[in-house]
């Protein structure tokens, strides 16, 4: 061998394992570090489309795990209205890895609770999760009640989990100047009233991104030492951004943090993996195929695609699952489409003009 390149497989070329395969004859492009077993627990949570990877391992008979089941009361497409069977507990979508760990440090106490909240309408709302009940919780006591409710879903997730899989969405984010509270979404939005001089807008970079995700995938795993991370990147785009940038490019710099950042994460470790799924949906190779008209929305076949890449690298490192007889517990509705999927940010589309 007189260079390196010389003792390389088909997979290190692009003309052998992109350009000659074509788009549907990919392989390989994932090499899991870790086994996920059709028994391990299975928790998920993050943007958007963490909803996708839940429902499609619930649906092959993977243990996706539901820490936090509706009421007996409320059924299917209801339930999922009220934040149920959405991700493995009720937090609604937790967009930044700062607001991951300042989920988990509330969850334990590691962190002092601010009692902050938002009213509309005479009704109340949680500044973590203000859609999580569409018209507002009745009285602050009910708010925290239910706070404190999935405080506790959150701790049986993490503690029982053999899996945690986490998608990253966004680099924007508001919060409060003199509690450093983060907000789900920028108040006055949805609730509220927004104070120019309180109410704070960041957009994080690479080095701010990462400390906030280290220290929540390290607090996860000072929990639960067994835990393996699953990093994914959602590849739908901002609906909106208050970067002053064009939404095209403002996105497009929050998912190349956001690619990096989990990239880094997963660099050294074995218990923190990245799955490609943003890589899946949004490279050139697939010419925009897998996205609805309005050029955000994945259509039902790019999550098929993702999860059949999936399941395939799985089965090639590590074999095929015995499935035996898992049981299941699936979201209270699995999803029939892209318009069923839960997305706080997308109310963010009511002010465009």
């Amino acid at each position: 061998m007189t260079h390196p390149y010389e003792d390389m497989g088909p997979e290190a070329y692009w003309k052998t394992a992109v350009a000659a395969p074509g788009a549907h004859g990919l392989t390989g492009l994932w090499s899991p570090k870790f086994a996920i077993k059709p028994n391990h627990r299975i928790v998920t949570a993050g943007s958007c489309f963490a909803q996708h990877i839940g429902n499609a391992l619930a649906e092959r008979g993977y243990l996706w795990t539901d820490c936090e089941p509706a009421p007996p009361y409320l059924l299917g497409d209801e339930a999922r209205t009220f934040g149920y069977g959405v991700f493995s507990f009720r937090t609604g979508n937790i967009y930044t890895p700062s607001m991951l760990l300042q989920w988990l440090e509330l969850a334990y106490g590691a962190r002092d609770e601010v009692r902050e909240v938002w009213q509309k309408d005479g009704r109340f709302f949680d500044p973590l999760r203000p859609a999580i009940e569409p018209n507002g919780f009745a009285s602050e006591d009910e708010l925290w009640a239910a706070r404190q409710s999935t405080y506790a879903a959150l701790r049986r997730a993490i503690e029982t989990a053999n899996v945690f899989v986490f998608t990253l969405g966004l680099t924007e984010r508001w919060h409060n100047r003199e509690t450093g509270l983060e907000y789900a979404l920028c108040p006055g939005t949805v609730a509220g009233e927004f104070d120019a001089e309180q109410h704070v807008f960041t957009n994080t970079n690479t080095r701010t991104t990462q400390r906030s995700l280290m220290r929540a995938i390290r607090f996860a795993r000072s929990k639960n030492p067994k835990l393996n991370v699953l990093l994914t990147v959602s590849p739908v785009p901002l609906t909106a951004t208050a970067s002053g940038a064009h939404v095209l490019t403002a996105t497009q710099y929050s998912k190349s943090v956001l690619r990096a950042v989990a990239g880094m994460a997963a660099e050294g470790s074995k218990h923190v993996d990245y799955f490609p799924s943003f890589e899946i949906i949004t490279h050139p190779i697939f010419r925009g195929m897998f996205f609805a008209p309005n050029m955000r929305s994945v259509v039902p076949e790019g999550v098929t695609t993702v999860m059949k890449h999936f399941f395939a690298d799985q089965t090639r490192v590590f074999g095929a699952p015995r499935m035996g007889k898992t049981r299941k517990r699936i979201a209270a509705v699995v999803p029939k489409g892209e318009e069923d999927i839960k997305c706080e940010e997308e109310l963010l589309n009511a002010f465009a003009a």
